[in-house]
């Protein structure tokens, strides 16, 4: 008898593509920068908590926010790529480009889903229920610039949820702490938004796209990012009042309204040349200091 002619190994060429198409990706939906919503994420968590929660449900949280994220931008590129290609700032993303196939970009995507939804399933009977309105929301901001300005808050409401979901993946209740929280993160996000929008105001306007500064300028785009802003620092002396929270907390709070003071100081209507380090570095610094700081002030009075 014949035997079935062996099954061909991967060759190394094609893991090699496969591992610069994944790199590629992951540099694509900017994957670093899941780093700004995970540590409210944490932060919520450890309150929920009140210390660590289990190892298994961090490390649950930590997926379903990865594979959330990623479905988010993975889906947010596939379906910008042709504004992306008429916009001399996003024309070398990897879509239009060319560096990345559309089909790749949506096994990545199905995956990233998969790992959501199943990460989601195995916390609570909650988390549950909830996880395919969390998807929906995610991947309907795709399409809100093609139709109302009010996507800078749409994009909020997709970073929000991150605090109010972790909670209810520690607890399987809401409580007016993460809803706060996940208000704050709405406020934080919406604003930082409109001050990144700046660079696309004269993009937006040729080409029908909605922001608040291609319908209002430059000027009330930032006032409105300042009064957001603001916004966000009473919100979290809301949480820090109704947790119990102690000094250092509060230190995390004066951290975030300063990282948000020098963000808007340095960034003008006239002058957007630091526009990037407002948005990478203040936000990075505010999400990390707030997140490190509040988790430590839990931890030492438990």
């Amino acid at each position: 008898m014949e035997g079935k002619p062996p099954i061909a190994a991967p060759s190394v060429g094609t893991i090699s593509g496969l591992s610069r198409s994944l790199s590629t990706t992951l540099e694509m939906i900017k994957f670093s920068h899941t780093l700004f919503a995970l540590p409210f994420a944490l932060l919520s968590a450890v309150l929920a908590a009140r210390g660590w929660p289990p190892g298994s449900t961090l490390a649950k949280i930590l997926l379903a926010m990865v594979g959330a994220r990623s479905a988010a931008m993975a889906h947010n590129r596939l379906a910008d790529r042709s504004i992306d290609a008429s916009n001399p700032r996003t024309a070398s993303r990897a879509l239009p480009a060319g560096t990345l196939s559309v089909r790749f970009v949506q096994v990545f995507l199905a995956a990233s889903v998969a790992l959501f939804l199943l990460a989601a399933a195995s916390l609570n009977r909650l988390t549950l229920w909830l996880a395919p309105v969390a998807l929906a929301l995610l991947l309907s901001y795709s399409y809100t610039k093609r139709f109302t300005w009010l996507s800078h808050a749409v994009l909020g409401l997709c970073l929000g949820v991150a605090p109010v979901g972790a909670w209810v993946a520690v607890t399987g209740a809401f409580a007016r702490v993460p809803l706060l929280l996940g208000l704050a993160v709405l406020c934080w996000a919406a604003g930082f938004d409109l001050i990144y929008a700046l660079q696309d105001e004269e993009h937006d306007r040729r080409a029908g796209l909605h922001s608040v500064p291609a319908r209002w300028g430059a000027p009330r785009a930032l006032a409105a990012s300042a009064v957001l802003h603001a916004l966000m620092l009473v919100c979290l002396l809301g949480v820090w009042r109704l947790a119990g929270g102690g000094w250092l907390f509060a230190t995390g709070i004066a951290v975030t309204g300063a990282a948000l003071l020098w963000q808007h100081a340095i960034v003008r209507p006239g002058d957007l040349s630091r526009v990037n380090t407002a948005f990478f570095t203040a936000n990075g610094l505010v999400s990390v200091a707030l997140a490190v700081c509040g988790i430590a002030d839990t931890l030492t009075r438990t």
